[in-house]
């Protein structure tokens, strides 16, 4: 019987680079995420792989949802083996162009979403007494960013989810691991959110980000699926990707040194 992995925010991106993957490497799939003609492709991608796949559009932030297809999952299945918990929105806005909805919709999708499947799951990991829980953080978890005060405060508790999680588990058999990529190049652009009071500021940010994007400091999500798949196979507690690894580094040996230049990047 194939190990089984369930990925969210699998149709594109870090999710799509991470099961086609696992497909790759024998694994059967259960994917998700809200685009279900990409996230189709994806398992039709996946088939031709060998893989079995349960795909099924939703909302991880739709906790009913999510326990519903992790219910399929194990009944098809048997049993789920991996949890990659993916899916992410990100958002640059100063904190006084924030509204309460997007505070909700932010904190819904990068937090809720990570601890609707974990807890569906858990039960599950636990009869077995194995699993791997893997978070995909940011480096805005690890790293305070300027006008990402919403974006960063949901990477930031999943940091703290992953690594007080790690504790608990662990003794149990199951390995929890964060990874942390920075600025990924994909089309999470199209999903971002830029807010600012003066429209230049808000249309420079966004160039910004794209620029950066296609800048060699951008992750590649091929890279960050292989540091997810290594962590599977050689349990770790987390992975920094890319350029992120720098700044990180330098943020928890001098945070005040680091914090400052932060500061200045609008």
């Amino acid at each position: 019987m194939s190990p089984t992995a369930f990925i969210t925010g699998a149709s594109q991106g870090i999710g799509k680079a991470t099961a086609l993957l696992f497909a790759k490497n024998g694994y059967d799939l259960i994917i998700t995420a809200r685009s279900k003609d990409q996230l189709e492709s994806v398992a039709k991608e996946s088939k031709s792989l060998g893989s079995e796949v349960i795909a099924v559009a939703a909302d991880t932030s739709d906790r009913s949802a999510i326990e519903a297809l992790i219910n399929l999952g194990i009944q098809r299945f048997s049993q789920i083996n991996v949890l990659v918990n993916n899916a992410g929105i990100c958002m640059s806005a100063p904190m006084s162009q924030t509204t309460i909805e997007d505070w909700e919709k932010i904190i819904n999708v990068n937090l809720w979403g990570y601890i609707y499947t974990i807890n569906a799951l858990l039960p599950h990991f636990i009869e077995h007494k194995q699993g791997n829980i893997i978070n995909v953080g940011s480096f805005g978890g690890k790293v305070p960013l300027p006008k990402m005060t919403a974006y960063c405060t949901s990477k930031f508790a999943i940091t703290g989810l992953t690594e007080t999680l790690r504790l608990e588990l662990e003794p149990q058999g199951i390995h929890v691991s964060g990874i942390h990529p920075s600025v990924t190049s994909t089309d999470f652009l199209e999903r971002a959110i830029f807010k600012d009071s003066d429209p230049e500021a808000e249309a420079n940010r966004r160039q910004s980000m794209e620029k950066m994007l296609t800048s060699p400091l951008a992750s590649k999500s091929e890279d960050v699926a292989k540091a997810i798949w290594n962590v599977v196979k050689h349990p770790q507690a987390e992975v920094v990707v890319g350029s992120a690894k720098v700044p990180a580094f330098l943020n928890r040996l001098f945070p005040s040194i680091t914090q400052g230049m932060m500061s200045n990047i609008s």
